[in-house]
Order: structure tokens, then C-alpha cells, then sequence
């Protein structure tokens, strides 16, 4: 009688899941962990952020990273808050310069809105009620473009004013600290100090007083031109030595 062949005992499958999925799993939890680092490290910003997030959904296949890119990218330009430390660093870097120079008389050096802030009184640069510059105001506008001209920043001239009426329905508060900040910016166009490309001008009225206009004095002080040092959300990108070495300023 011929012998049977025997069956062969059916081998057990491993428990769990597969090899390659716990390596998977592994890569995608590192992975994830990676950019959840870089993130709490860095300041975010909303464009760099939908560009990464357009990448990320094309790489898995949920969607084109142009279309994100396209429909969520923010198209105005964005203005980032200085760095406390960047802010006190340049603060002082300038005060030096400004007391060096012998102008710091004239200039009141500011930390406000978390930037740096250049306060000139309007009696330094214009005549009362006035909307041109007067000629004893052009070396201290000098001075100011040479102390803003090495430093990666732009600048904003804002104009204020007190609360007292004009007297003149043709020329409101709004329109004298307007012409005041166009006409000091045209100054520095003129002249070549600085570039148009880095320069912007605003007027805010009797709007944002620094003090209270209880009285002639808080009034002269609320009457001024402003010079806000500002920065592109990429500044540490373009001088990141800037932030890392205290000594490395460019003046």
C-alpha cells in the first residue's frame, strides 16, 4: 500500500503588524516631530506657512501645492515686531550714535509698538502751522538718513498733530501731519539720502496723541514727525548677524 504524503503543518503568521509598517510609522512620527520643532523655534509666518503646507498636501496627494499657494498666500507685504533683544540692542547702538553726532537734543529715541522710533519735535523741522520743511531742518534730517542708511530696514515717517483746530477748513489736522510726512520724505528722495523703495510716509492727525492735549505743553509734545524703523519678516534671513553678535552692528 503506497504511503500517504504527509501535510506539512501550516506555519503560523507573525502577530502584529507587518515589518515594514513599523518602520514606516517610525519615519512618519520622526518626521512630524522634526517639524513641530521647527515650528515652536520659529516666528509664524503666513505665506512661508501655506507655501510648506501646499508642499506637504502635494507630496501626499491631497492637493496641487500651487492651487494652496495660490488661493491662501497672502499678497500685501508683512511687517514683523523686532526681537526684544534685537530692539534693545539697536536702541542703544543709536542712542550712541545720536549723542555722538550732538543731535540727541533734538531727537527723542523711542521703543514703541515694538520698534524703534526716531520722536522729532515739528518745531525742529517746520514753522508753525507749516507744511515745508525749514532750512534748519535739513542737517538733522541729514543726520537721521545716516544713521538709517547702513541698517537693513525701512522707514516710516508718520506725521501728528495736537487737537486745536486750524482755522482753516482747507487744511484739517489730517492734512498738515499728511503733507508734513510727504514733504520731509520728498527731502530725502531729493537729496539721495535714502532710497524711495525703503521709505513711506503717513499722516495720523491729532489721532495718536503721546500724551494727553490738556495744556500748550502736552500739545508741543503730541506736534511731531515720527521716524519708525521697521522691518520685513525675512530680516533674520538677510543679516542674521545681526541678531547673533552684539558687536557686529553695521555703523
Amino acid at each position: 500500500m503506497a504511503d500517504t504524503p504527509r501535510r506539512r503543518p501550516k506555519k503560523k503568521a507573525d502577530a502584529g503588524a507587518p515589518a515594514w509598517m513599523v518602520t514606516y510609522s517610525d519615519m512618519v512620527t520622526l518626521l512630524l516631530t522634526f517639524f513641530v520643532l521647527l515650528l515652536s523655534m520659529a516666528n509664524l509666518d503666513k505665506r512661508k506657512f501655506f507655501d510648506a503646507l501646499g508642499s506637504l498636501k502635494g507630496a501626499f496627494g491631497f492637493l496641487q501645492s500651487s492651487s494652496v499657494s495660490e488661493v491662501n498666500k497672502p499678497q500685501l507685504i508683512s511687517y514683523a515686531p523686532m526681537d526684544d533683544d534685537y530692539v534693545s540692542r539697536l536702541y542703544n547702538r543709536i542712542q550712541t550714535m545720536l549723542t555722538r553726532l550732538r543731535i540727541d537734543r533734538d531727537i527723542d529715541l523711542v521703543k514703541d509698538r515694538g520698534a524703534v522710533v526716531l520722536r522729532v519735535k515739528d518745531s525742529v523741522l517746520f514753522d508753525l502751522g507749516q507744511t515745508q520743511l525749514k532750512p534748519e531742518a535739513h542737517p538733522v534730517l541729514r543726520e537721521i538718513a545716516n544713521l538709517v542708511r547702513p541698517l537693513p530696514m525701512l522707514l516710516r515717517i508718520e506725521g501728528h498733530t495736537d487737537d486745536l483746530p486750524t482755522g482753516n477748513p482747507q487744511l484739517t489736522n489730517w492734512d498738515i501731519s499728511v503733507q508734513r510726512a510727504v514733504s520731509t520724505l520728498k527731502f530725502f528722495a531729493a537729496e539721495g539720502l535714502l532710497p524711495l523703495d525703503r521709505l513711506s510716509a503717513v499722516g495720523y492727525g491729532d489721532q495718536r496723541p503721546v500724551v494727553p492735549n490738556t495744556g500748550p505743553g502736552d500739545r508741543a509734545v503730541n506736534r511731531r514727525v515720527e521716524f519708525v524703523l521697521e522691518n520685513l519678516n525675512d530680516y533674520r534671513e538677510k543679516l542674521p548677524y545681526l541678531i547673533d553678535a552684539a558687536d557686529q552692528m553695521p555703523f
